[in-house]
C-alpha cells in the first residue's frame, strides 16, 4: 500500500475496475505532483480509505459487486470519512445518473472519455474548497475557545466585582452597627440586674406594707403589676438574645469584610473538628431530647495544615450548623419513626496531594434550583430569623481566598447533603 508523502500536493485515490483508466489518470496526475493510490473495486477502495483516508476520491460508478454509489454512501455514513470529496467518473451522461451521484454525496461528476485538463481543474477546485473548509473549521474552533475563555474571564470579573462591592458594603454596615451594638450589649446585663433589683424592692415593699394607700392600689391594678414584673423579665431576656443574634451576624460580616490574617499556625484538623463538636455538642440533641444526632468519624492519617485555625473552625461551625438545621427540618417533616439523624465526617488526601474534609448529613438536602446560590451573600433557604445567609458565603471566602482551596456542595444519592473542603498541603504560607 502506498503511503502519502508530505512533498506531494495531495493524496488522491482512483477507484476503477478498468486498469487502463487507472493507468491513464495515474500517469497524468502523478506528473502534477499528486500522490496517487489505486483500487480496482469498491471493497478494495473502502479498505484503503479505512487504513489511510485520502484527500480526494475519483470514483467510478459502474463496478461489479460494490458500485460507486454504494461506496460513496458507506463513506458518507462514517464520521471519519464523510468529509472526503468524491468526484464520480462515469461513461453515462444521463441526468438521472448525475442527480443520483449528488444525492448520495458526490461533489462532482465527470463523463468519460476524460479531458485531462478538465479533470485537473475540477480536482484543484475541490481540494481548494476542502482546504478552505478545514481552515474555516479551525478558525471556528479557535473562536469558540476564545469565546469560552472570554465568558469565563467575564464571569470571574463579575464575581470579583460583586465580592469587592459586597465587602465594601458589609464593612460599612459592620462599622455602623458595631458601635451602637457594643453599647447595647455592654449595658443590657447591668440593665437587667438593675431591673431585678427594682422588682425585688417593689416585692419587699409589698410584703412590708401590704395595706397600700388607695392611690397606690389603683396604680397596681391599672398597670397589672404582676404581669408587668413577669413580662419585663421576659422582655429583657428577649432583648439579650436579640443582641447576641445581631452580634453573631456582625461577627460573620467582620470575617468576610476584614478576613483578619493574623494567627497563621500549623494545626491538626482532627483536633479542630473534635473541639468544634464539643462546643456545639448541646445542639446535637433535637426535639427536646427525643433524638440525638449520631456523629460518625472516618479519619485517615493526614498531614497538619498551615493556615488560620480560628477562621477554619468558624467554617466547620457553619457547615455543622447547616447540617443540624437540615436534620431538624427532616425530623419535623419525616413520618418515618426509624429515621436516625446522622452526620458523617471523613478526612483523606486525594490524588492531587490535597487534604479533603467531607461533612455529610442525611437531612433534607438542598433543592436543585438553590444549589447555584448557596455561596452567595445573604442567600438562605431557612425561615425568616433562622439564618442570615452569611455562613456559607464567609466559609467559602475563608477556604478559597485564605487557604487557596475549594468548598463544594454535592447532593447525596441516598438523600441529604455533602460539603467537601479541599485544601492544598503547604510547607509554608504566604
Amino acid at each position: 500500500m502506498d503511503i502519502p508523502n508530505e512533498n506531494f500536493l495531495a493524496d488522491i485515490l482512483i477507484v476503477d475496475d478498468k486498469l487502463e483508466n487507472i493507468r491513464f489518470l495515474s500517469d497524468f496526475l502523478s506528473q502534477q505532483n499528486y500522490q496517487i493510490r489505486k483500487a480496482i473495486n469498491g471493497q478494495a477502495a473502502l479498505t484503503a480509505i479505512e487504513a489511510i483516508p485520502p484527500d480526494l476520491v475519483l470514483l467510478d460508478i459502474n463496478m461489479p459487486i460494490l458500485g460507486g454509489y454504494e461506496v460513496c454512501e458507506a463513506l458518507k455514513k462514517d464520521p471519519k470519512t464523510n468529509s472526503i470529496p468524491i468526484i464520480f467518473l462515469s461513461a453515462g451522461n444521463e441526468v438521472v445518473d448525475k442527480v443520483k451521484a449528488f444525492q448520495v454525496g458526490g461533489v462532482d461528476y465527470i463523463t468519460k472519455p476524460f479531458y485531462l485538463e478538465e479533470v485537473l481543474v475540477r480536482i484543484q477546485t475541490h481540494l481548494k474548497i476542502k482546504q478552505l473548509q478545514k481552515e474555516l473549521e479551525s478558525r471556528n474552533n479557535q473562536l469558540e475557545k476564545t469565546l469560552l475563555t472570554l465568558q469565563n474571564t467575564q464571569a470571574e470579573l463579575v464575581q470579583k466585582e460583586k465580592l469587592v462591592n459586597s465587602s465594601r458594603i458589609v464593612a460599612g454596615i459592620s462599622h455602623e452597627i458595631n458601635n451602637p451594638l457594643s453599647f447595647i450589649v455592654g449595658n443590657i446585663n447591668p440593665a437587667s440586674e438593675y431591673s431585678q433589683h427594682l422588682i425585688k424592692l417593689i416585692q419587699n415593699y409589698q410584703q412590708a406594707f401590704p395595706d397600700a394607700t388607695p392611690e397606690i392600689k389603683n396604680i397596681i391594678k391599672d398597670i397589672d403589676l404582676d404581669f408587668v414584673i413577669t413580662d419585663f423579665t421576659r422582655i429583657m431576656k428577649s432583648m439579650h438574645r436579640g443582641a447576641e443574634r445581631i452580634h453573631s451576624v456582625i461577627q460573620a460580616l467582620h470575617i468576610f469584610s476584614r478576613l483578619d490574617k493574623s494567627g497563621i499556625n500549623n494545626f491538626d484538623i482532627h483536633e479542630n473538628i473534635d473541639s468544634v463538636l464539643k462546643i456545639i455538642n448541646h445542639q446535637l440533641i433535637l426535639k427536646a431530647g427525643d433524638h440525638q444526632i449520631s456523629i460518625i468519624k472516618e479519619y485517615t492519617d493526614i498531614p497538619n495544615l498551615i493556615g488560620y485555625p480560628n477562621l477554619f473552625n468558624q467554617v466547620l461551625v457553619n457547615i455543622f450548623q447547616n447540617a443540624i438545621d437540615a436534620l431538624e427540618m427532616k425530623l419535623n417533616t419525616n413520618v418515618d419513626s426509624s429515621f436516625k439523624p446522622t452526620i458523617c465526617i471523613s478526612t483523606y488526601v486525594n490524588d492531587y496531594h490535597q487534604v479533603c474534609i467531607s461533612i455529610k448529613d442525611n437531612g433534607i438536602g438542598i433543592l436543585e434550583e438553590n444549589q447555584a446560590h448557596i455561596f452567595e451573600p445573604f442567600f438562605t433557604t431557612k425561615v425568616v430569623g433562622k439564618g442570615a445567609g452569611l455562613g456559607l458565603f464567609t466559609s467559602h471566602q475563608v477556604i478559597t481566598d485564605l487557604h487557596k482551596g475549594s468548598l463544594i456542595y454535592k447532593n447525596c444519592p441516598e438523600g441529604g447533603a455533602e460539603f467537601i473542603i479541599t485544601v492544598p498541603i503547604r510547607k509554608y504560607f504566604r
